[in-house]
């Protein structure tokens, strides 16, 4: 039986679904994998609930949660005013799993929790791309350094699942391009417009009220998730160390009905796609609608 202690930082929706996850699936681990998980520590924007020994009781801190508390007051295990750096500092651990917000400034929380987190002797799970997509070379090499791993899939079109298949399942082949739909905002809206007709203003109405796009869609309509997303499966696949500045964007802010019309009229559709091309030994980033 292996045993792993989790600190999670980051108790928004994905970690909320990541620990739900944890709890309804931790005996299928421990029988089909010898897998034990629990939850040592999780860290919000307010605090963090701990456990010095044995896991969280997860349920009730969900539950806790969801009834529009805060964590940092978990009857029992609430410590508020804890940050993450205080946590992996304090809490005895393996793993560190990040999912708080995306910073594409200065990768912040996110970077200091990774580079902590190594340095400390934890591997590292990231759902956040701002670290991995500013500080992927130096992040890499400290792990390295500290004889530690990190893992990104989750922050990779892991549904995918991309990583997986490109690190493992074609391990021992040449890959010479790399070309996907990799974010699901700008293909709802796409998809919209191109069966129903309506401009690009309607649908994107549409995908927010449907909560599938943010109030602030630009991350997702100027196509910078999908350069986020395409650095991060680049540099893991190709061992490059490419950054925002080396990818040209073009979103689909600028599409009308009648581009899609003429799309349509020749059997075609619009997509936003991501695309790595190996040139000349060289790989070159691009997005933009096709």
């Amino acid at each position: 039986m292996i045993k792993k202690r989790l600190i999670l930082c980051g108790f928004g929706s994905v970690g909320r679904a990541f620990a739900g996850l944890i709890f309804d699936r931790r005996e299928t681990l421990i029988e089909k994998y010898g897998l034990d998980v629990e939850l040592a520590a999780v860290v919000d924007i307010g605090g963090a609930a701990v456990s010095p020994a044995g896991p969280l009781p997860l349920e009730d801190l969900l539950a806790h949660v969801q009834a529009g508390e805060a964590v940092e007051t978990f009857n029992g295990f609430g410590n508020p005013g804890m940050s993450g750096a205080d946590t992996i500092s304090r809490v005895a651990a393996d793993v560190l799993v990040e999912t708080t917000p995306t910073n594409l400034v200065d990768g912040q929380p996110g970077a200091g929790h990774i580079r902590l987190a190594l340095e400390s002797g934890l591997d590292v799970i990231s759902a956040n791309k701002g670290p991995l997509v500013l500080f992927y070379r130096e992040l890499l090499k400290l792990a390295e350094e500290k004889g530690r791993r990190i893992f990104m899939s989750a922050a990779a079109a892991a549904a995918l699942p991309t990583l997986d298949v490109g690190l493992l399942s074609l391990a021992g082949t040449s890959i010479q391009s790399i070309e996907g739909i990799l974010n699901g905002t700008t293909n709802y809206i796409l998809t919209r417009m191109h069966f129903e007709g309506i401009s690009y203003d309607t649908a994107l109405k549409a995908a927010q009220e449907l909560r599938i796009a943010e109030t602030d869609p630009r991350l997702d309509v100027e196509g910078f998730d999908t350069r986020n997303k395409l650095i991060l499966i680049t540099n893991r696949i190709h061992g490059t160390s490419l950054g925002p500045s080396d990818v040209p964007v073009n979103g689909i802010t600028g599409l009308t009905p009648a581009d899609i019309e003429r799309a349509k009229a020749d059997g075609k559709v619009v997509k936003l796609v991501g695309t790595a091309e190996t040139q000349r030994g060289e790989v070159k980033l691009s997005v933009a609608p096709k």
